[in-house]
């Protein structure tokens, strides 16, 4: 089912059950992986969500991309749970063709897995050095933020700071998490410091990381999370993050928001199990 009855039956079905807040915009697609759960859309503002940008949506239901193609033009319903965004509904309702679709985001050029993690070498919120190489002998949870994102950062970040506080005692000093800024022209060490403690943060395992903007620009380009500032200063980015294994192996990628915390630590568990 597509078009005005789709939307009509998302909006009653969540109003009836009390279900997650529902927003609807339009957009063009300019990538396609069902095989992820992923569809990235360059879309127009969302009222009373987030502004324009071009970024990667958890799907509900593979089949809803069926039949779209980068460059068709969609309105769809993203349902908004608190943990994730996720596309509901989708409507193509015209064609951008080649010339509309922005290639600052692709899921295809994410870092692979069962490959080694890009080495990086930055400052801590402390302004300390870290490097990936200090890290060796530690499972690594990685991510990029930044500290004025206004939708997916702090639900990420949210995330991995329930995986911190979810970890048995006995692995507590095995792993580390690292977030790298995605806005290292504004995420001072003090802005990132404060952007974890906000959020909860144990510092004593996790490395909030920026530093000059050459050397910050050279890791977002080698993990593929690629990177354009947007008219009002939002970064368009792909959500992805990384389990990077105690030798330095990118073990699993998760891409958008929808992988839990109790997931998380289970896999870290069985990682740590192995090695």
């Amino acid at each position: 089912m597509r078009g005005p009855l789709l939307f009509a039956a998302c909006a009653l079905l969540a109003a009836a059950c009390g279900g997650p807040d529902l927003y609807e915009a339009d957009g063009t697609v300019t990538e396609l992986r069902p095989d992820l759960g992923q569809v990235v859309i360059d879309h127009e503002d969302i009222p009373g969500l987030m502004p324009a940008m071009t970024m990667n949506f958890d799907v509900a239901d593979p089949a809803l991309l069926a039949g779209l193609a980068p460059g068709d033009r969609i309105h769809f319903h993203l349902a908004h749970e608190g943990a994730s965004y996720r596309l509901v509904a989708a409507e193509k309702i015209g064609e951008a063709g080649a010339a509309g679709i922005s290639g600052s985001v692709s899921l295809s050029d994410v870092a692979p897995a069962a490959e080694p993690a890009p080495p990086f070498e930055l400052v801590d919120q402390d302004g300390a050095p870290r490097s990936l190489a200090s890290l060796r002998g530690k499972t690594v949870l990685l991510d990029f933020v930044y500290a004025n994102c206004p939708g997916p950062c702090p639900i990420l970040t949210g995330t991995h700071v329930r995986v911190q506080k979810l970890l048995p005692e006995a692995l507590r000093g095995k792993v580390w998490f690292v977030s790298v800024t995605l806005d290292p022209d504004r995420d001072t060490p003090e802005a990132l410091r404060a952007y974890g403690k906000a959020r909860g943060a144990d510092f004593a395992s996790w490395s909030f990381l920026t530093g000059p903007k050459p050397a910050v620009e050279d890791v977002i380009a080698r993990y593929g999370v690629g990177k354009m500032p947007a008219p009002g200063g939002e970064i368009q980015h792909v959500v992805v993050s990384f389990l990077i294994d105690p030798e330095g192996r990118i073990v699993k990628r998760y891409f958008g928001l929808e992988h839990h915390a109790d997931d998380l630590v289970r896999e870290i568990v069985e990682l740590a199990a192995r090695s």
